[in-house]
């Protein structure tokens, strides 16, 4: 066995030695005690220089560590690399200050714990960008303004969007603000995120005056020019810095790139390649032959500053007209700036937008919520555990180590691409741990018919996995597709549970084909279990499923009439404040109020949602209350608030509208995500099954997720953010449990040629109804521990999940076999057709020649 198994052996080890190395350390250590632990050289010079800085913190004159530790570098121009840190080889950066800047940077990420939190259970950072009334000129009317406002908000959300898998909120507020909070991120830390964040981004293409120099003009600037500054490293690696007068109106703007990417030059330094489009080709020739014009009058080389947000990044010269498809920015860029620079000028703002305030936001659930929900999620797991060793025994244990596994690679996977980690991405997790079993399942029901027909353990083991393989596939490759579809056209929370599940689904097949086949075999061969006992509650489902599905697809079709109906009735009132907006009120207090008791006295009050948290101005002591309701409820809301807590001194600073957080852009694409989903379903289900198998897989999907929706509007809750991404899961859940009744379907269609189509539909759903029926179990304990401990947002995730759960077994067997039957009109020679399905035929001898 161990040499047979040494390829599964080792990779196991590895794979699970990797995971918990890319997991620790969890939490985040402080930066000034890590940093002291890291420095091989002069320990005790660094360890007085921390202290420093620290007393550069207590004075005032800095505000964190990080930041003062920096400023002391940089006026006493040490080199911390090679002075305190040997073993970090910085070489090929020669600029002392960019040396000193990317090692703090490192630093200060490894310091971070590898799972970090969402807004709802750490905090972030909200930034208030405001337009620029100085420079908005005729974009400050009204109509023109909120347009723009509408696309710097999309824009800004793709920017972001572009740093990793987080969760951030972007919406407008009022008529002239945006306002951008970012989890599990603070300015003091990480200030290269809100700089790109706030980065309007506004890309010019000016002159540099041909003939004259700011020490030339001595102060008398020419009209229409300004002095701009020029930073850039010479040849010894040090910090130079020129003046030149640049024309103040540019020849050209950022509309004329296609694109921009960063690279390495033929010298390994970073720089920016842009890819002018057609128009923006001819208008850069023509200002390069203005240029190489005017170097002939004057006897003197021109050059063309590249400008972005008032900055000087390079005035290259011009020599001649320059007819090309791209040019380059080059300067002293880190890898990191030049990438950060490519992705702002990918989504340049013509909106002038300045930062109006920027906060440290508190968690929006309360602690007593984020309890509970760990606590849900926690009886979740522990309940499907209990479950599969109770029914499944020494395979249930199997599955729970397997699962352990499973959990540790998946959170180890989302730390390595720094996925934020929210409770509804928790509550996401526990469904995947439910739905984690069902390949555990669907192998033990395999076995169990191996063991019914009087086959030994060992080879039951091998029969099991041998014919549950392809179906697991199967169920994991469509889930996997849903999952790109999400990730490439979904955004936030959409992105962020794509991107879960998709990890879930490879951890999954992992732990299950590898981890626990091996260990299962390992207590076969090695004797150390001889027999393998399991409970069966269903032994044999006598039931006509296709006589059945008619009147089941009627009335089931009928719930999802009625629940679209009420979605019509309702019309906007389904939205919650992620997609509607709602006010947003400040308060300041004497006495903090509890956010759960906040709560308690919003639902009091008749206020179906409420987004609360406590804020601190950046560079103030102050903190105030933010309060986000549904429009025109804040009034209410705090009036309510002052009579039940009149001792907290509440006083509202005054209420703002806040636009949505999901967007006009965002709610489409979660449409075609749906619609994308649907499709590659049923192509891939065509390709692999049959054109019928994938007629029935696509409706009883639709069926599930339009199902899952009505109830959900009929039972009163609204949609935010994680509805979305849920409904999709949802849509991964049917399918899955879909491909399990349809591999079935066909492997008997193989093995019995004479059999009917009704006949083979029936037998098979009837083989299979304990299957669908334990992974129903399993997948239901887990969501409905969520329902009935968790709050908030974790109460409707686990609601839809619920819901999903149910309708997406039912559907599997009374809406997609039964549609496979009638679109092949209950005749088998249409589906034998398809080779795929065709029944095998063998040579067989007789006994006696006259018969």
């Amino acid at each position: 066995m161990f040499k047979r198994n040494l390829w599964k052996i080792v990779f196991s080890v590895a794979v699970t030695v990797a995971s918990l190395a890319m997991l620790l350390p969890i939490q985040d250590r402080p930066f000034k005690t890590f940093a002291k632990s890291q420095a091989e050289a002069k320990a005790g010079e660094f360890a007085a220089l921390l202290s420093e800085a620290d007393a550069r913190v207590a004075a005032g004159q800095a505000t964190s560590t990080f930041v003062a530790l920096k400023a002391l570098a940089k006026e006493r121009k040490l080199d911390l690399a090679a002075t305190y840190f040997p073993q970090f080889d910085l070489g090929d950066v020669r600029n002392v200050e960019k040396k000193n800047a990317i090692l703090l940077d490192h630093l200060l990420k490894e310091s971070k714990g590898n799972i970090q939190l969402g807004l709802d259970l750490r905090g972030g950072i909200a930034v208030t960008l405001e337009v620029d009334e100085r420079s908005a000129g005729d974009q400050g009317q009204k109509e023109q303004r909120q347009e723009k406002i509408q696309k710097a908000v999309d824009i800004l959300t793709t920017r972001i969007n572009s740093f990793g898998v987080t969760e951030p909120v972007i919406r407008p507020i009022g008529e002239n603000r945006i306002e951008i909070q970012l989890p599990a991120v603070n300015t003091r830390d990480n200030p290269e995120v809100v700089d790109l964040v706030k980065k309007p981004a506004k890309l010019d293409f000016r002159l540099v005056h041909s003939t004259l120099t700011p020490e030339m003009v001595r102060g008398d600037i020419p009209p229409g020019y300004e002095v701009m500054t020029l930073d850039y490293e010479g040849r010894g690696g040090e910090a130079q810095v020129e003046e030149v007068l640049v024309k103040r109106r540019p020849e050209m703007t950022g509309d004329a790139l296609e694109e921009a990417f960063a690279r390495h030059d033929d010298y390994g330094k970073a720089e920016i390649i842009m890819r002018f489009t057609k128009k923006g080709r001819e208008r850069f020739a023509e200002v390069t032959r203005t240029i190489a014009e005017t170097n002939q009058r004057t006897g003197r080389l021109g050059r063309l500053a590249i400008v972005l947000d008032g900055r000087l990044y390079s005035a290259p010269t011009v020599r001649e007209e320059i007819n090309s498809e791209t040019a380059q920015i080059t300067g002293s860029f880190t890898d990191r700036e030049a990438q950060n620079l490519a992705n702002a000028l990918n989504n340049p703002l013509d909106l002038p937008l300045v930062v109006k305030s920027q906060y440290e936001v508190g968690p929006t659930l309360a602690a007593d919520a984020i309890s509970s929900g760990v606590k849900a999620a926690t009886i979740g797991t522990v309940l499907v555990s209990a479950f599969m060793i109770t029914y499944y025994t020494v395979g249930g244990v199997v599955a729970v180590i397997s699962l352990a596994v499973n959990m540790l690679v998946l959170f180890a996977i989302m730390a390595s691409v720094g996925a934020v980690l929210t409770m509804p991405g928790l509550a996401g997790i526990v469904l995947t741990v439910g739905m984690a079993v069902d390949a555990n399942i669907l192998i033990f029901e395999r076995m169990r018919d191996e063991l019914n027909l009087g086959k030994s353990l060992k080879a039951a083991l091998v029969g099991g996995y041998d014919k549950a393989f392809t179906t697991i596939v199967d169920a994991h490759i469509t889930q996997v597709l849903i999952c790109v579809i999400m990730i490439i056209y979904g955004t936030g929370p959409i992105r962020g549970f794509g991107v879960t599940l998709a990890i879930g689904v490879f951890s999954t097949l992992f732990s299950t084909l590898v981890v626990g086949h091996l260990l299962l075999e390992w207590l076969i061969e090695k004797d150390i279990i001889k027999r393998m006992p399991m409970l069966h509650f269903f032994k044999k489902v006598d039931l006509d499923f296709v006589k059945w599905g008619k009147p089941a697809f009627i009335v089931s079709w009928v719930v999802v009439a009625l629940g679209l109906g009420t979605v019509l009735y309702k019309g906007q009132d389904i939205y919650g404040i992620d997609f509607a907006g709602g006010d947003a009120t400040s308060l300041t207090f004497k006495q903090k109020v509890d956010i759960a008791k906040i709560r308690a006295v919003a639902a009091t009050a008749g206020i179906s949602e409420l987004n609360p948290s406590y804020q601190t101005e950046l560079g103030s002591d102050r903190e105030l209350l933010n309060l986000e309701s549904p429009f025109n409820t804040a009034g209410k809301l705090v009036t309510a608030l002052k009579q039940a807590y009149p001792e907290a001194g509440l006083e509202s600073l005054g209420t703002s509208q806040i636009g949505p957080s999901i967007g006009a852009e965002i709610k489409w694409n979660a449409i075609v995500s749906t619609i994308l989903s649907l499709g590659v379903i049923m192509l891939y289900i065509a390709f692999r099954f049959e054109f019928g198998f994938a007629i029935g897989a696509v409706v009883s999907t639709l069926h599930d997720i339009l199902m899952t929706i009505g109830v959900f509007v009929l039972f009163g809750y609204q949609f935010s953010a994680p509805m979305v991404a849920a409904i999709l899961c949802i849509a991964g859940y049917s399918i899955n449990d879909t491909v399990v009744v349809f591999d079935r379907i066909r492997e008997d269609l193989r093995l019995n040629p004479t059999t009917n189509l009704r006949d083979i539909i029936n037998g098979s759903i009837q083989r299979v109804f304990s299957r669908s029926l334990m992974t129903s179990v399993t997948s239901f304990l887990a969501a409905l521990s969520l329902y009935l401990f968790g709050g908030g947002v974790i109460h409707e995730l686990s609601f839809t999940f619920l819901v999903g759960i149910l309708t997406g077994t039912f559907s599997s067997i009374f809406i997609a076999s039964p549609i496979f039957y009638w679109w092949h009109k209950g005749d088998r020679k249409h589906v034998e057709k398809h080779q795929d399905v065709k029944p095998t035929y063998e040579w067989t001898g007789s006994s006696n020649a006259s018969e």
